[in-house]
């Protein structure tokens, strides 16, 4: 005769379940979990013991507020002699007696999120599941220890940012395991608007990587809905912060959270991606931020960005932009619904750009699908091909009204790149997105994506070459020289002008003011002559003009008297920050005090007021920010401090420093602590 438990009382184990499922940095208060992996609960009965063939346990698995089977969001199972790791289902793994080792697996394909799971008549226990890249019945499995501790388990991480020529580092505290971060992000998939409308079939969703990664990309971006984080470009952040005073997620995270659900001001690209990376690495999916540098904006999905000019070489703005670089996150996961080849990275865009089925949202689409051209794969191909191969033509609108084409070496989707794995290092992963250039693989790349201007676009071999070259010495604070380059590669004389200038640019292409401008009438070379013709960049005219990247943009216009024909050469250049130094005083120890020494020296020829070292690090400053103020600073002194913070976990973290003043703004610096236990 069946007997059911009579079940007292339990133990989650949380300790030892929260380790073996890779969730213990989370806490281990509560019991988080992954799926397609047994866990293990003590149950003690009331009265009675168990007995193999005799004993039996009916269990209710339910997920979201209208659990149902038919969603699969409500599973019954009882218990069998062993743990079947393919759906869901319960066994004992202790002998005979009044205490009860119940293993308990989940699907490998459950909804994530909050469960409840009864036991019989008398258990009711609470438990987080979520995916699990170590399982490989998972559609997020990664067969790869390494990568899994970078795309999962790293709480910190590196962006890159700056130019192609000069790619820069930016720490990032991704803190997915900080106190309370995790329930940030089941809130942010329990605000979406798909949840709100028909909760069922939301949560139900939640088993598929492919949805949950859209929400998110929606999510991230509050233009839709009750999203995190509200974007702005122009015109300062009244109301919020500067995008570059953020150094990691946690605050970010934390501040929705606690504001009702109101957008976070203000983010751009990199904070959402860096934003985005975090909620996915908290739920389990595998994540790695990536840059794409001279990345094109194309409004009208024609492939082109559409560039003019006036005779003086001014652009004339039109909507189609080349942003200097453009962040989004890969993620990764199967694709049933589509061909087996497209299984992996998969580009989702959280950054608002242009509507996906109404929504601002972009991807998830297979870096496979960019590469090989297949535009009509899900979701947005042509959007992601287009940031990385759209073609660049220039235009000259003159007086008289005509138009004319100007030569010009823009190109498009440079350096694509994100952190190595292991390392600081940067990894280019261009290869993933793009075929070499002028290869055939591309050329048949080209063709499938119907991309006709790229393939009808033949580089002209110019009788007059143009370039910009820079020298290394360009640091925020300097004057320095720029130069444009004129090589006469014909057989004539060439009597030309040349307009050369320099302006402030934001990261997204948006020009700011002059810092120097030089118009020659007769620059004159003779047959294999060349010329190199400097431009003074005096610190007392861009200083002020400076937007927060550092940027300034070369733009230099040549004009052949003879031929009328006109050649452009364009190149961004990042002054370089000065250096943060930090020292860490003393061993760290797990729960031991420490401090860091951090200095800086002011490289500008005028004083820093309102200073202000500010440091955060996962399971290094508890998930808090800690500030230190300091008075002015003047010419070539150094600004130093010392903070004292509490690591609470072992192994290596990263100690994430930003400086602020009212003349060097959000300087970066990091340094990596091992603490021992």
């Amino acid at each position: 005769m069946v007997k059911a438990l009579d079940v007292d009382r339990w133990n989650l184990e949380c300790q030892f379940n929260n380790t073996d499922h890779r969730t213990d940095l989370n806490g281990v208060d509560r019991l988080i979990v992954r799926r397609g992996q047994p866990f293990t609960i003590s149950l003690y009965l009331r009265s009675g013991s168990y007995q193999p063939g005799v004993s039996s346990l009916d269990c209710v698995a339910e997920t979201g507020p209208q659990p149902s089977e038919q969603y699969g969001t409500r599973a019954s199972f009882g218990l069998s002699a062993n743990v079947d790791t393919s759906h869901w289902s319960a066994a004992v793994t202790s002998p005979p007696g009044d205490m009860v080792a119940l293993s308990i697996c989940s699907a490998p394909d459950a909804p994530i999120g909050r469960y409840t799971l009864t036991l019989g008549q008398s258990g009711r226990i609470d438990f987080i599941l979520l995916f699990n890249p170590w399982c490989s019945g998972d559609a997020v499995y990664m067969d790869n220890k390494q990568s899994l501790e970078e795309y999962v388990l790293s709480q910190d991480g590196i962006i890159f940012q700056g130019d192609h020529k000069y790619p820069q580092t930016t720490p990032w505290n991704f803190g997915q395991f900080e106190s309370g971060i995790l329930d940030v992000c089941l809130r942010i998939l329990d605000m979406n608007p798909k949840c709100l409308r028909n909760p069922g079939k939301d949560h139900s969703g939640r088993r598929n990587p492919i949805y949950v990664s859209r929400v998110l990309s929606a999510m991230v971006n509050c233009n839709d809905d009750k999203g995190v984080l509200l974007g702005k470009w122009t015109d300062g952040y009244e109301g919020g912060v500067s995008p570059m005073v953020w150094r990691g997620s946690v605050e970010i995270l934390r501040n929705w959270d606690t504001q009702a659900c109101q957008p976070v001001r203000y983010g751009q690209c990199w904070v959402f991606a860096a934003v985005a990376c975090s909620v996915f690495r908290a739920l389990g999916i595998p994540c790695r931020v990536i840059t794409n540098f001279l990345s094109a904006h194309d409004t009208n999905s024609n492939m082109v960005i559409e560039r003019y000019i006036n005779e003086n070489g001014d652009l004339i703005r039109s909507r189609d932009m080349i942003w200097n670089f453009h962040c989004w996150v890969e993620s990764w996961m199967t694709r049933p619904d589509l061909k087996p080849d497209f299984n992996g990275w998969q580009a989702s865009d959280p950054t608002p750009q242009e509507k996906s089925e109404g929504v601002y949202c972009c991807g998830p689409i297979p870096v496979r699908a960019i590469k090989e051209g297949e535009l009509t794969l899900k979701y947005d191909a042509p959007f992601v091909f287009a940031e990385v191969n759209a073609d660049v033509i220039t235009y000259m609108k003159k007086k008289d009204g005509s138009t004319s084409n100007v030569t010009t070496t823009t190109a498009v989707g440079q350096k694509i790149s994100t952190k190595r794995v292991g390392s600081d290092a940067r990894e280019d992963i261009t290869h993933l997105y793009k075929y070499p250039e002028g290869s055939d693989e591309e050329r048949g790349t080209f063709k499938k994506a119907n991309h006709q201007n790229k393939l009808l676009h033949q580089q002209q071999n110019q009788g007059l070459h143009l370039t910009i070259k820079v020298t290394s010495d360009m640091k925020k604070g300097c004057d320095f020289d720029v130069f444009a380059v004129v090589t006469n590669n014909t057989q004539s004389d060439k009597k030309c002008r040349l307009v050369f200038g320099s302006s402030t640019v934001t990261y997204n292409g948006f020009l700011g003011g002059n810092c120097g401008f030089k118009d020659l009438l007769n620059v004159e070379l003779s047959p294999g002559a060349e010329r190199r013709i400097p431009l003074r960049l005096s610190y007392c005219k861009y200083g002020g003009l400076l937007t927060e990247g550092n940027l300034i943009r070369l733009a230099a216009l040549l004009m052949d008297y003879s031929t009328r024909e006109a050649t452009r050469a364009v190149r961004n250049i990042v002054l370089d920050d000065p250096e943060i130094k930090i020292r860490i005083l003393g061993e760290p120890k797990e729960n031991r005090k420490l401090a860091a020494e951090i200095t800086l020296k002011n490289p500008l020829p005028e004083t820093l007021e309102n200073c202000c070292f500010t440091i955060e690090g996962a399971n290094l400053t508890a998930g808090r920010v800690i500030s230190e103020r300091l008075d002015s600073v003047g010419p070539g002194e150094d600004a130093k401090v010392k903070i004292y913070f509490t690591p609470n976990h072992s192994g290596m973290r990263k100690l994430v420093v930003d400086f602020d003043s009212n003349k060097l703004c959000h300087v970066k610096g990091y340094r990596n602590v091992i603490i021992g236990k």
